[in-house]
């Protein structure tokens, strides 16, 4: 089997040229390509037997692509027959004579009577040549537009095969066309190997070849040490490597026969791209586009630590897109802790509890993620899924199983003895329930004993469990100068951990309105979700009583400080607050529809966004936060949580909370982070309505814009403003089913073309009393003092 790449064939309009006269279109070209001349016969691509072509006499494609002759390489003599682009002549794509340099300047490149390639130094002896498995009658070779430069046998011509071509034997450049792997026909085996330094004539460490053993994948070694793999052949692409959105190249992956292909056309025939293995091991996607003479690096593999082949040791799941990279699998504990503490994982993890086959073990599904490499492994291609587990609790040795191919829901079984090793797990915002041709990654079975299946529940989460000394060391044994905030919940501490890394410590104090359930709740949904606009849990610490969550630490406090501290909040220009705007939008909209867990947060605030050092808001705070499962789209409780002037009026009024609760919410902070000024707390001369009533007083009026904060009037982005508001009161609109869905927010919010509905009225428009001006009214407070709470919540 071989992987196939392929491109449409890229044409090039143009003339051949003497380069000595100087006619045609100049280059730029190193002193080892100086002087040269085309080769004076019938046609400047091809030599025919008895033909040759010598010092420097070149041949050149056609199209004007690609050129072939003889270079010296690095400081020495040393002399090769080579092929590079004709246009950035710099770039060296195929050597024939590697191993077996010339020494002077008196080599000959011709055909043979028998038509083999062959090359002859000054003595006559041939020095390298072409492998033939019959004789040609009448040999031509040809430089193709493709690079390739191939042998026929014009008597046979018609059958469109040829007797030899040098993309069986390329060099550390992939190009359009060319196939690494084994043919099966001939025995070939064709795979990249990096060149030393920058001296292209010397082979490097690096190789990036075809591995069989049980499935097909590709490895990038450096020498006999797997650096990287692609991942497993699941029926459909190589499971670990990632379709990439690109806009030059197209990939397609297709099996055919014995061939696995991987296929990548470009999306226009004015761009050039070649595939390089460079000397430091990384596979390079490099694109030359139309009128530019510079190559420009597309992507990279391996590209981050993930890549890196067994980042995490044994047993273990590397997630890039985690603060803590490596986390053991579900029923397995890391093998050295201290190690582990120290974020050094080579060690792997163990099993907590070993497998005992004489009671009936099971199996815990960890989704999405790279296969593990086959070290020891059994392969049946025509089992199904349920005799698949059958087989592995049969073996006693067997650790894991899965499907060998995704196509049709899943078949074929691939089994795992001892230890699983490289595995790769990605990111929820792209996990998709069952099997997915546009999703990287399958599904694996983890074998646990049955002591261990009864004791794990839902909740239980792959997140790092830190010891109360940590803790208590990294915020100088909570001290009160760490102290960067608190609530109902308890303080917040800063702390810093022993390897450098910034935390923030969330302590919930023993007679906090945030039970043990709120707070097993928040570790379960923060560990699960994971979007650049949610807060990242690090990890938790229980000890006793203590009970405390460990966030990654936000430099720029919360959206609270810059909106409503007087001088902060002139700080806050318009765009920046839009963006924030914007980003609080798109983690809302992961919650309610793209996770695979559908989210209400329930306390959206302005305390609730913190904001990175760039000033990116994350949503944080996700105690009172309730997931829904099925077809369930509200819910109704006797219990109402969450924070007076966000709280959306039918949940205040009967307890009925959805997706549009959250919207309500927000449509409150965006109404606040225009104005500057809080809703519950907002004071007008001339009526007693809160924030979004006199935000809807305004609107009725035309005079939208005197709800602008100060800071902000000279703005020169009125439209975005306005549009802003307009959203806002759509959202904070009296009956939920009028509100929009966060996916229309979004749209409204970023596409200038989408014409919005005119708002009706907002929830709790109604006056408050003179003598509670700039608090809640007594109508209104009547019916929320009564009900909302903060408690904990229902169980899920």
């Amino acid at each position: 089997m071989g992987i196939v790449v392929r491109y449409s064939l890229i044409q090039r309009s143009g003339v051949l040229f003497d380069q000595r006269s100087g006619s045609g279109q100049s280059q730029v070209r190193p002193s080892w390509l100086s002087s040269r001349r085309r080769i004076g016969l019938i046609s400047a691509d091809t030599i025919t037997s008895g033909q040759s072509i010598s010092g420097n006499q070149t041949l050149v494609s056609s199209g004007q692509v690609f050129e072939l002759g003889f270079f010296s390489s690095g400081n020495n003599k040393s002399r090769y027959l080579g092929i590079w682009y004709k246009k950035t002549p710099g770039i060296l794509v195929w050597i024939a004579n590697q191993n077996s340099p010339l020494t002077d300047a008196s080599g000959v490149f011709t055909i043979s009577n028998n038509g083999t390639l062959i090359l002859l130094n000054q003595r006559n002896h041939t020095i390298w040549y072409s492998n033939l498995s019959r004789v040609a009658q009448t040999p031509v070779a040809q430089l193709l537009d493709s690079g390739n430069l191939v042998l026929e046998d014009t008597v046979t011509s018609s059958s469109k095969s040829y007797l030899w071509k040098s993309f069986d034997y390329p060099l550390n450049t992939l190009l359009p066309g060319m196939t690494i792997g084994k043919d099966m026909n001939n025995g070939v085996d064709r795979f990249l190997t990096s060149c030393r330094d920058s001296d292209i004539a010397s082979p490097g460490d690096f190789t990036y070849k075809f591995d069989y053993k049980g499935l097909p994948q590709i490895i990038l070694r450096r020498r006999s040490i797997k650096k990287f793999r692609t991942g497993l052949w699941n029926g459909v692409r190589f499971g670990g490597l990632p379709v990439p959105v690109n806009q030059y190249f197209i990939p397609i992956l297709g099996l055919q026969k014995d061939v696995v292909g991987g296929l990548f056309e470009p999306k226009d025939k004015l761009n050039i791209m070649r595939i390089t293995l460079s000397q430091s091991g990384i596979l390079q996607g490099i694109l030359l586009k139309e009128g530019s003479s510079e190559w420009t690096i597309m992507n990279a593999i391996p590209n981050d630590l993930c890549d890196n082949y067994g980042q995490c040791g044994a047993n273990s799941v590397c997630r890039s897109y985690k603060s803590s990279i490596c986390q053991c699998l579900e029923g397995f504990i890391p093998k050295s802790p201290e190690e582990w503490k120290q974020l050094i994982w080579s060690s792997g993890c163990v099993r907590r509890t070993p497998l005992d086959c004489q009671r009936k073990d099971g199996f815990i599904k960890l989704a999405w993620v790279k296969l593990p490499d086959l070290l020891e492994f059994w392969l049946n291609k025509s089992m199904s899924t349920k005799e698949c587990e059958a087989e592995c609790l049969k073996n006693c040795p067997c650790t894991a199983y899965a499907n060998s191919d995704i196509r049709g829901g899943g078949n074929g079984c691939l089994i795992w003895f001892g230890d699983l090793i490289d595995i790769m797990g990605y990111s929820e915002e792209n996990d998709i329930s069952g099997y997915s041709e546009e999703n990287p990654g399958q599904d694996i079975y983890i074998r646990l004993p049955a002591s261990e299946l009864s004791e794990r529940k839902k909740e239980d989460v792959e997140v790092p469990l830190f010891d109360f000394t940590t803790i208590a060391t990294a915020t100088n044994k909570f001290s009160q100068a760490n102290v960067i905030g608190a609530g109902g919940f308890g303080p917040v501490y800063k702390g810093n951990l022993c390897n450098g890394q910034d935390i923030a410590v969330k302590r919930l104090s023993k007679d906090s309105r945030q039970g043990l359930k709120e707070f097993k709740n928040e570790v379960v949904l923060i560990a699960k979700l994971q979007h650049r606009n949610l807060i990242s849990l690090l990890g938790y610490c229980i000890q006793g009583d203590e009970r405390m969550l460990i966030y990654e630490y936000m430099p720029n406090k919360s959206l609270n400080y810059f909106i409503f501290e007087q001088n902060e909040s002139a700080m806050l220009a318009w765009p920046k607050r839009y963006d924030i705007v914007v980003g609080i939008v798109r983690g809302l909209l992961y919650l309610h529809q793209d996770s695979r867990l559908q989210v209400i947060h329930r306390d959206l605030k302005a305390s609730n966004i913190l904001l990175d050092i760039n000033l990116n808001p994350k949503i944080s705070d996700f105690g009172l936060a309730r997931t829904f499962g099925g077809d369930e789209s509200e819910v109704k409780t006797d219990r109402v949580v969450g924070t007076y002037g966000y709280i959306s009026p039918e949940y205040v009024v009967d307890g009925t909370f959805s997706v549009k609760s959250d919207v309500f919410s927000l449509g409150v902070l965006m109404l606040e982070i225009v104005s500057g000024k809080k809703n519950r707390k907002f004071f007008h001369p001339d009526h007693r309505h809160n924030l979004l009533g006199h935000a809807w007083l305004l609107w009725k009026e035309g005079k939208a814009l005197e709800l602008l904060f100060t800071c902000l009037e000279d703005s020169d982005s009125i439209s975005q403003v306005l549009r802003c508001i307009q959203v806002g009161l759509l959202c904070v609109q009296k009956f939920p089913e009028d509100r929009p869905t966060m996916s229309c927010v979004l749209s409204m919010l970023t596409n200038a073309e989408v014409i919005l509905p005119e708002p009706k009225q907002p929830g709790f428009f109604i006056e408050r009393s003179s003598s509670n001006a700039g608090t809640t009214s007594r109508n209104e407070e009547s019916s929320i003092e009564n009900v909302v709470t903060i408690t904990m919540p229902e169980a899920r």
